[in-house]
């Protein structure tokens, strides 16, 4: 279990610019992407017990997490 935070800019450090570029112009985008950060604070507060919670939640969490990143990168992709 890692505790580090995996927020979008270290996920994707090559297309920082194009994701603050994406939250401004894509609603569908800046949704997720703020989902991603809401879940993934979720999982980093679990991780360092200051919330938390069982396993079962957590496995979800991470799975959630995983799902809305692989729909990120497909937007990173599609985005020109």
């Amino acid at each position: 279990m890692s505790n580090t935070p995996h927020g979008l800019a270290q996920e994707f450090p090559a297309d920082a610019d194009k994701i603050q570029a994406l939250k401004g112009t894509d609603s569908h985008f800046a949704k997720i992407a703020e989902e991603y950060q809401q879940v993934n604070d979720d999982i980093h507060r679990a991780e360092t017990n200051v919330e938390p919670m069982s396993e079962e939640h957590e496995t979800a969490l991470r799975k959630k997490r995983l799902a809305l990143k692989d729909e990120i990168a497909a937007k990173l992709r599609d985005a020109v």
